[in-house]
């Protein structure tokens, strides 16, 4: 009897080493998502398929079986967009960046990054090469025309012509200049920007926020 007393003591120890290690994992976010957690997202999968289930099943019953054959074609396109959409490289072509993604960019693939953001929302894009200082001029449907910069620092360069101090009323929309910087400008950039009418500065902050979907003129109108 003293063999199974030694082990039936053990047990509880053994349950509660166990339950402090669970609880530890899990306040360390490394043991994983509990059924309950995963429950809400569980039953949208299940009540999602059979949604479609059913909808299939009433096409066909009032039209044949075209309509659960065009479902379920369409359905695979859809699937196969969204596998494709996630890929990296394909993620990238499209316009959206990951912070890290545009942290590893030289000047260079910044320009690139930038040009594909602003295909993304509608611009038609020229890049103008150089190899310290890359530029870009988009325009979209609208006539609007922005001039991107890429560089640390907003202050003009000595072989930069500045624009107008006073442009007209209708041109102060249409030709904008757009500073690109990954970091934070200095209270001396922000200054500078709001002297020039036409000048707008976009840190590492809206970048990142631009890069994961949202729109440039939403950016724009929210720095004013």
């Amino acid at each position: 009897m003293a063999p199974l007393s030694r082990t039936s003591g053990l047990l509880p120890s053994r349950r509660s080493r166990k339950r402090r290690l669970v609880r530890r994992l899990r306040a360390e976010g490394l043991y994983g998502p509990r059924f309950r957690d995963v429950l809400p997202a569980f039953a949208g999968v299940v009540a999602a398929v059979c949604s479609t289930a059913a909808a299939l099943t009433a096409g066909y019953r009032a039209a044949g079986v075209v309509v659960p054959v065009g479902g379920v074609v369409l359905l695979a396109l859809v699937v196969v967009a969204g596998i494709r959409r996630a890929r990296p490289g394909a993620r990238r072509r499209l316009g959206y960046y990951t912070a890290g993604e545009l942290l590893e960019l030289d000047t260079q693939g910044l320009a690139l990054a930038v040009a594909r953001m602003l295909r993304r929302d509608g611009w038609r894009v020229r890049l103008v090469p150089a190899p310290d200082r890359p530029r870009l001029c988009a325009r979209n449907a609208a006539g609007h025309r922005i001039d991107v910069a890429f560089r640390p620092v907003a202050e003009p360069l000595p072989d930069e012509d500045l624009p107008h101090p006073h442009p007209h009323r209708g041109d102060q929309e249409a030709h904008l200049r757009l500073v690109v910087h990954r970091g934070v400008f200095t209270a001396r950039d922000i200054r500078w920007a709001r002297r020039e009418r036409t000048i707008r500065l976009l840190d590492g902050s809206a970048l990142r926020r631009w890069a994961t979907g949202v729109r440039l003129n939403d950016l724009l109108s929210q720095g004013r």
